[in-house]
């Protein structure tokens, strides 16, 4: 089994490159399956969940070419099913978006109830709720499978009982050809729900007030192709900018949309990192000791759950005490024991962790409990004091591209091994 093999001790230095983002990539994957004519996808990234998005598309018949490695041309007029029952689509939270699609275009669909990270309950009741006001009168659950069928989709209104970027998005989906007038209120208004909506406009529907807590959709009969590039990945890049402030490094993540990034810059500059914006990029230098402080997730354009692991490694080494609440998911803090085993100290209650900031974390082997997670504890050993071994990869590479090979740029020294004749290596080639 893989695992990453970690010299810490170094600070980081230089600049990186920002892939696409992976919740954009996996609501446009499903959206282009909205139309028979083709569809061109740029700035694609090349991470596990995206892989088996497409996969299970090829799998009811889409026709999937890749341009080159970021790029995917779509073309969905040969569906032959609307049921997705592959054993690997449980591995991605996101296969869900595939019923909104499906039920929008063909106003049927069965979906393999999906999985994703295990950080708290993730309900659908809101999907389902919302697929029901549109239209699908037996919406639900049935042996496994998320089942919708409608004789037609009628517009309709639609209020959210919580805000959820993934009722969200699928609702927009299931409602761009419904007849007549959608309005979702409460909705989610991460930059990723704003880019499958304008995707979808690329596509010839008529979404407006994406962003906003209220979207209005006025239904269409079809939907042409397009070509259109993801945005950027916003918490690929705060994952960076924090690993600067972890590392004592100066960091400059490019081919980003600094606005997206504003509730992450403003905790680094709070606990005393400088930080450098333009047009395009954003620079973050910590050249000095980490202040403590107070932060909560919350919805965008709150400081994002996602990010809520590295923010927690970096005040582990911040003077004084810092609190951290999760109002977000309920099994967040998992990551907390493998930390301490790092040296941290820190104590979960309930939702909060109360953090004690030490001198070092010192190496060990841990485990990846989940997607953020797991680079965050990389970012933990990347300032460690001697070798850390990270097992459980596998979910840092559902959501990071090349993400060893990205750390090597900046000095990181980080090699992907598998068994102790790698390990070995590797501690000769950096001892």
């Amino acid at each position: 089994m893989e695992q990453y093999a970690i010299k810490g001790g170094s600070a980081l230095v230089g600049e990186v490159e920002i892939a696409g983002a992976k919740n954009a990539a996996l609501g446009i994957l499903a959206a282009s399956i909205m139309t028979d004519e083709t569809v061109v996808i740029e700035n694609l990234p090349d991470v596990s969940d995206t892989n088996i998005m497409l996969q299970a598309m090829e799998s009811i018949g889409v026709i999937v070419k890749h341009i080159d490695r970021h790029t995917v041309q779509i073309n969905a007029r040969n569906i032959h099913t609307e049921v997705v029952d592959g054993d690997y689509i449980r591995r991605i939270r996101a296969s869900y978006y595939l019923i909104g699609a499906l039920l929008g275009k063909y106003k049927n669909a069965e979906v393999k109830l999906p999985g994703g990270c295990n950080i708290g309950t993730r309900p659908i009741d809101q999907h389902l709720k919302g697929f029901k006001a549109l239209g699908a009168k037996d919406a639900g659950i049935n042996g496994g499978m998320i089942v919708a069928h409608a004789d037609e989709l009628k517009g309709t209104h639609i209020f959210l009982d919580m805000v959820t970027v993934g009722a969200t998005i699928n609702l927009m989906l299931a409602s761009v050809m419904a007849d007549g007038m959608t309005i979702i209120e409460n909705a989610a208004k991460e930059p990723h729900v704003v880019d499958v909506a304008n995707f979808l406009n690329c596509m010839g529907a008529n979404v407006k007030g994406a962003g906003t807590d209220v979207i209005r959709i006025k239904g269409v009969e079809r939907l042409h192709g397009t070509e259109y590039g993801i945005i950027p990945d916003q918490i690929e890049a705060g994952t960076f900018m924090f690993a600067a402030a972890v590392t004592k490094g100066d960091i400059t993540v490019k081919n980003v949309i600094p606005k997206h990034l504003e509730s992450i810059s403003a905790k680094l500059l709070e606990i005393g990192c400088e930080i450098e914006e333009s047009d395009d990029a954003v620079r973050v230098v910590a050249s000095k000791k980490l202040e403590h402080t107070h932060v909560k997730t919350l919805p965008y354009p709150g400081f994002p759950t996602d990010m809520q692991p590295q923010i927690t490694v970096a005040l582990g080494l911040a003077e004084g005490t810092s609190i951290v609440t999760e109002s977000i998911f309920e099994n967040r803090f998992k990551y907390v024991d493998e930390l301490s085993r790092m040296g941290a100290n820190i104590k979960v209650e309930g939702s909060t962790a109360i953090i004690e900031g030490v001198q070092k974390y010192s190496g060990a082997s841990i485990t990846a409990p989940d997607l953020r997670a797991g680079a965050a504890l990389v970012l933990a050993a990347l300032a460690a004091e001697g070798y850390t071994l990270v097992d459980d990869i596998k979910y840092i590479e559902r959501g990071y591209e090349d993400f060893d090979e990205k750390l090597r740029g900046l000095g990181a020294m980080i090699d992907k091994v598998d068994g102790e004749k790698d390990i070995q290596k590797f501690k000769l080639r950096v001892g």
